[in-house]
C-alpha cells in the first residue's frame, strides 16, 4: 500500500495538546509553549508509526457563517480561546512548518471541511487519508480509501476508524452519520437534536427508514410511536438545518506533494521556542537516521 496522506485537525490538536500538559511548560520567552509541544509530540509519534507521504494540518473559522445561519446557537456557548493558547495558534504555522509540515486554511470553511475536502482529492488520485481528529463527525468521512485516526481528550493513543467501526459505534454506515447527527444531537456543536430521541433511535429510524428524510416523511402515517413521530413532526426544519450543518462542505484543493517530516529543522524551532528537551530528542534520532 502506499504511503498515507496525513490530514489533521489543527484546532483539537492544540485543544487537547493544552489541556493535557501544564501550562507551566513555558519557551523562552515565557509563553506557554505546552499545546506545541504536545501537538509535535503526538504528529511525530504518528509520523514514525504510519511513515505518511506528507502531513497537512488544517485550520478554519470557528463557527463557520453558513452553519451559523442556519442555526444561530450553534458553537455559540464555546467559552473563547484562553489567551495562552491563542499565541500558540498564533506560531503554530511557522513551529509546525519547519518539520515540513504544511499548514492550510480558509476563513469561510472549518478545518473539518478541509479534513474532507483533502480526503477527497487523495482517494481521487488513488491514494489513502489519515485523518486525525477527536470530531466524531468525522465519521461520516471513513471508507475504502480514507480512515479517521481518533483522537480521545486527554486520554493517550488513538484509535483507527473505518467504516465497519462506524455502523458499530454508530449503529448506521458513514454516509448517515450527519443524519444519525442530526437526529441524536451533538453537544459539543450546540446542537439538541429531536427531543427524546437519543442514539438508540436514532439508529433504529435510520436503519428502518435510510434517512432522516425519509423518517420525517413517515411520521404523519402512524407508523412510529407518538412521542418518536411527534418529535419529527414539529422540529423537521431544525433537523434538516442539523443534518446540513453536520454534513461537511467539499472544496477544490490541489493534492499536496510528497514531504517527508525534517527531524533537523524540526529541532532548530524547538531550540528556538524554548523546547530543550525535544530538539536533543530529534537531533539524536536524527543522527540515527542518518548512520
Amino acid at each position: 500500500m502506499p504511503a498515507p496522506l496525513v490530514v489533521v485537525d489543527g484546532p483539537f490538536l492544540l485543544y487537547r495538546s493544552f489541556f493535557a500538559l501544564p501550562d507551566s511548560i513555558k519557551g523562552v520567552d515565557g509563553h506557554p509553549v505546552n499545546a506545541l509541544l504536545g501537538g509535535a509530540n503526538v504528529l511525530l509519534r504518528l509520523a514514525a508509526d504510519r511513515s505518511p507521504r506528507a502531513i497537512v494540518i488544517c485550520f478554519g473559522a470557528e463557527a463557520a457563517v453558513y452553519r451559523v445561519e442556519l442555526y444561530q446557537p450553534y458553537h455559540a456557548a464555546r467559552p473563547p480561546v484562553p489567551d495562552a493558547l491563542q499565541w500558540q495558534f498564533d506560531h503554530a504555522v511557522e513551529f509546525f512548518g519547519a518539520f515540513g509540515w504544511t499548514s492550510a486554511s480558509d476563513d469561510g470553511l472549518e478545518a473539518d471541511d478541509l479534513l474532507g475536502s483533502y480526503a477527497t482529492v487523495e482517494a481521487a488520485a488513488g491514494g489513502h487519508t489519515l485523518i486525525m481528529t477527536g470530531d466524531r463527525d468525522m465519521y461520516q468521512c471513513a471508507s475504502a480509501d480514507t480512515t479517521v485516526v481518533f483522537l480521545k481528550m486527554g486520554a493517550a493513543g488513538f484509535d483507527d476508524v473505518d467504516p465497519a467501526e462506524v455502523q458499530k459505534r454508530y449503529g448506521v454506515p458513514p454516509e448517515l452519520v450527519p443524519d444519525f447527527i442530526a437526529l441524536r444531537g451533538d453537544p459539543s456543536d450546540g446542537l439538541p437534536g429531536a427531543p427524546g430521541i437519543g442514539p438508540k433511535t436514532a439508529a433504529e429510524l435510520l436503519s428502518e427508514y435510510g434517512s432522516l428524510e425519509a423518517a420525517i416523511e413517515v411520521a404523519p402515517k402512524g407508523r412510529l410511536r407518538p412521542r418518536v413521530a411527534g418529535a419529527l413532526i414539529d422540529h423537521a426544519d431544525n433537523l434538516r438545518a442539523f443534518k446540513d450543518i453536520a454534513t461537511l462542505r467539499l472544496i477544490d484543493l490541489e493534492r499536496p506533494a510528497d514531504r517527508e517530516t525534517d527531524l533537523e529543522h524540526g529541532a532548530d524551532a524547538a531550540e528556538r521556542f524554548g523546547m530543550r528537551r525535544l530538539a536533543e530528542r530529534l537531533r539524536a534520532a536524527n543522527s540515527v537516521t542518518d548512520l
